[in-house]
């Protein structure tokens, strides 16, 4: 029996539905047998607590918290000690452990770079004033739309209310389109049979009839990189697990929370069965027999969109077992994060998925080996698996023939800030970054570029000279940036870098995990520095020894932290004083 130490904190009648909810399909963990209660033991409970983070979705959703008694109730069913249970629902975001007192919705507004610079100050201002309960969000995947705000309620469903305008693709109509060529040509993505008629799941049926080991060829030879920022080669991670034995996962990473990024967001909401076939198509190759969507929390389209899609295709035998009329068996499940920027890190979502805090884990050994549970796990964001549906139906071979030679096929790419039309636009790899700029419309606002970030707030900085620069990894690799997750992020003349850069450091000082002391001391010291920097004239040389600090702080947090988010913290900041976008205050030029 579990020594869980329950408190004397008694759940309502409507937080047991919500829980009892969420894990009726799994079986009791607390087993009554005649007058004999009998508590499953260690495997059984940690079978289980992978529904944590559901099951606290499932009160905060119908009570407006998570109330002491609802979490009791909750670990009681789950065996999970109370105390992890709250470590983890204090973890997130969008979860509450204090009673809110009313009924209100809670309005997230982003006060991230593209929000901040349109005007984010004065949305939660007019929101206030108005008694809106609000909460200064970090970015919130609605960059191309400012200012984004999410609405969280009790026992209604979560909304962005910019969803309800009518859908957009700045691209519609062009020819060459591939990544959103079924966005662009407008098919149904509630519609499983509009799907179909536009050419889906003919890659499944061939990738049956490649064979599971030519589909991973052709992915290897199609020199596929990750677009999720590593830029990982997917071919060598799926040969990785198909090579492996026992039980696999394979996982999609939509936990899309990097700043001005949101091109997985547009492809959930507007392709989402194109994803769900890429999945399968992965299970199919690396042998993986189970599937998991994880989506960030503040995308409640994508959310149903994806799920909608998934049940169609179960329903139409495309998902469960024998698929598509054959031997194979592959089913898929979603997950919802809930506000967690490092989970976006692939072995924080592993745990988060498993039910602990999303903290990610020391590498060796690596996901292909020991991922989710432990297991072989293949893990990729929604862009890099949409472009496996073209490497199967024409081969490794004519991929590669597009773009480069070192970064081969297209490239989705999120415009945002003082441009033209924001928006999500494709281009082949090669394309310059002047080019793409054009696509959009050019710069706006005063019509003079100052600088351009590129990556998003692990990014980098780029003036005007590197209009020229071809957007791919090599090019990018060779100047000192990095692509990451397809950001172009503008700033016109007016704007005044210095607030900017210290909400880049503020966003890295809250979104640490805090388990490394490099960078839960770090980001905290460099946001300390960016307010010092940005509170007037100095006297004497103190800001000469503030960007010395700040050099200092980056190198500790780049050689020793755990993760790439440490590694990254201040490489933004760096790059704009490197650029001379911040005057010391007191000096003109």
């Amino acid at each position: 029996m579990a020594d869980l130490h329950i408190g004397p904190d008694v759940a309502t009648e409507l937080e047991r539905c919500a829980v009892d909810d969420v894990i009726s399909d799994v079986g009791a963990a607390v087993v009554h047998h005649g007058d004999r209660m009998v508590r499953g033991g260690t495997a059984r409970r940690n079978e289980r607590r992978h529904l944590l983070l559901p099951a606290l979705h499932a009160l905060q959703h119908h009570a407006g918290w998570i109330s002491p008694g609802g979490l009791n109730y909750l670990c009681d069913q789950l065996q999970i000690p109370p105390a992890e249970a709250y470590g983890v629902a204090t973890f997130y975001e969008l979860f509450r452990v204090d009673d809110p007192g009313h009924t209100d919705d809670v309005v997230h507004v982003c006060i991230d770079a593209a929000c901040q610079i349109a005007g984010s100050a004065e949305t939660v201002a007019e929101l206030r004033s108005a008694g809106r309960r609000i909460h200064e969000s970090p970015c919130l995947g609605q960059c191309e739309r400012p200012t984004a705000q999410f609405v969280q309620g009790r026992g209604r469903p979560d909304r962005v209310e910019a969803d309800e305008e009518p859908f957009e693709l700045p691209q519609a109509g062009t020819d060459g389109l591939r990544l959103l060529r079924r966005i662009s040509a407008g098919v149904d993505p509630m519609s499983l049979e509009s799907y179909v008629a536009a050419g889906g799941y003919a890659a499944l049926a061939k990738a049956f009839v490649r064979g599971a080991e030519n589909v991973v060829e052709e992915v290897v030879a199609s020199g596929l990189m990750g677009r999720g920022g590593a830029a990982f080669p997917t071919g060598i991670k799926w040969r990785a697990v198909a090579g492996e034995t026992g039980q696999k996962h394979v996982v999609v990473n939509a936990d899309e929370s990097e700043p001005g990024t949101f091109k997985d967001r547009t492809l959930m909401e507007h392709d989402p069965f194109a994803i769900v076939e890429a999945a399968t198509i992965a299970g199919f190759a690396t042998g993986a027999t189970k599937g998991w969507i994880y989506i960030r929390g503040e995308y409640p389209l994508a959310t149903k969109r994806i799920q909608n899609a998934i049940d169609q295709a179960r329903g139409a035998g495309f998902l469960g077992q024998g698929i598509a009329r054959s031997t194979i068996d592959f089913d898929l499940e979603v997950r919802r994060g809930a506000g967690a920027y490092i989970c976006g890190e692939e072995t924080a979502l592993f745990n988060s998925i498993e039910g602990f805090r999303g903290e990610p884990r020391q590498k060796p050994p690596f996901p292909t080996t020991n991922g989710l549970f432990d297991r072989p796990t293949a893990i990729n964001n929604p862009e890099t698996l949409v472009n496996v549906l073209d490497i199967v139906t024409d081969g490794g071979a004519a991929f590669a023939s597009i773009g480069t030679k070192g970064s081969s096929g297209s490239k989705l790419f999120c415009l945002s800030g003082r441009v033209g039309t924001p928006g999500l636009y494709e281009a082949d790899f090669g394309v310059t970054l002047g080019e793409v700029l054009d696509l959009a419309g050019g710069v706006s606002g005063t019509g003079e570029l100052q600088a351009i970030l590129l990556g998003g707030a692990a990014g980098s900085f780029v003036g005007p000279d590197s209009l020229r620069m071809p957007l791919t990894f090599e090019a990018a690799r060779a100047a000192g940036v990095s692509l990451g997750s397809g950001v172009i992020m503008v700033f016109d003349s007016s704007v005044d870098q210095l607030p900017i850069l210290t909400r880049l450091a503020e966003f890295f000082r809250n979104e640490s995990c805090g388990q490394c002391v490099p960078c839960r001391i770090g980001t905290v010291r460099q946001h300390e520095v960016m307010v010092r920097l940005a509170s007037g004239p100095s006297t004497d040389n103190r800001w000469e020894l503030d960007l010395q600090l700040l050099e200092e702080m980056d190198t500790a947090m780049k050689d020793a932290s755990i993760c790439g988010l440490g590694h990254t913290a201040a490489t933004a900041i760096r790059s704009a004083f490197d650029l001379g976008l911040v005057e010391k205050p007191g000096v003109t030029q």
